[in-house]
């Protein structure tokens, strides 16, 4: 999904374009809607979505999240109504206009605190709440409020922004796709990024770095962990790794070994770009041999 954005205030998370235009992919596929679409996102502050909400509906308060269709439904939601997006063609995207929605920033991340999650989560919850009514969903009625909810925790867990996602974590990620950008890999043409953040809080990226001898190839996990140990850093409670294929990027044998090294269990949060899964190293290597299983045999 194509987003216009527009921020009239600091400090938004950094990862957050890549979360809400995938975010926005899901809800146009839960709708069943085919086609190219876009829509305009505004991120700004409280006083800022006071006066759009004046200007607009002539109601004087601040409120998280505002939403203006570009159409109009008769009956149902867009995927009843896909013709009349026909009119709303933008010849110079290519892209179907869905409307415009509106966020703040501050709302959000006061939301954030009280509901005990990230404000990655929040921001991206109040534009799916944003989303889905440029698609036709309300919530004035018990039923629909029940459909639009239903779709909601849909379109957040499909793409993986489970309430236990921190803004640490999210970061974490976004550091991962930067990696990415910088792999070696003329061969598979696989590319992958990882960053993996020490338990002092230090976080430290690495790319795969591919070889004409293919076992001389170094994973991303493993260029991560080595340039975190060149730093000084010996201990470690999470890492990110982000591909930029269609499948998971869970890290191979060698590298869940190569991890098991310096933590008994960490965090892996793992992205293709399209979704995010949450999983632990134990999960991944279980009954695993370390360091401190040499020191049972020596003893």
């Amino acid at each position: 999904m194509h987003l216009e954005t527009i921020i009239d205030v600091e400090g938004s998370p950094a990862v957050l374009w890549h979360l809400l235009s995938r975010l926005g992919d899901e809800g146009l596929r839960a709708e069943g809607l085919t086609g190219r679409y876009q829509a305009t996102l505004v991120i700004t502050d409280g006083e800022g979505i006071r006066a759009v909400n004046r200007e607009q509906r002539r109601i004087d308060r601040e409120t998280d999240v505002l939403s203006f269709p570009s159409v109009r439904y008769p009956s149902g939601t867009a995927r009843d109504h896909q013709r009349r997006f026909l009119r709303e063609l933008d010849v110079e995207t290519g892209c179907m206009h869905l409307g415009d929605i509106v966020v703040s920033l501050p709302r959000a991340r006061e939301q954030a605190a009280e509901y005990g999650h990230s404000q990655v989560r929040e921001i991206g919850f109040l534009f799916v709440h944003g989303l889905l009514h440029l698609l036709g969903y309300d919530h004035e009625k018990e039923l629909e409020r029940r459909a639009m909810r239903a779709m909601e925790e849909m379109i957040m867990d499909t793409a993986g922004l489970s309430r236990t996602l921190t803004d640490e974590d999210a970061a974490l990620l976004a550091s991962a796709q930067e990696a990415v950008k910088r792999a070696y890999a003329p061969y598979s043409g696989y590319r992958v990024g990882a960053c993996v953040r020490a338990a002092d809080g230090r976080v430290f990226r690495g790319c795969n770095v591919e070889n004409a001898s293919f076992g001389m190839t170094i994973c991303a996990e493993r260029n991560a962990l080595t340039t975190a140990i060149t730093e000084g850093a010996s201990q470690f409670t999470a890492i990110a790794i982000a591909g930029d294929g269609p499948s998971m990027p869970y890290p191979c044998g060698a590298c869940r070994q190569f991890l098991r090294e310096f933590a008994t269990d960490m965090k892996v949060l793992l992205t293709n770009g399209q979704t995010i899964r949450e999983t632990t190293l134990a999960a991944l290597l279980p009954e695993s041999f370390g360091p401190e299983s040499l020191h049972e045999v020596q003893v």
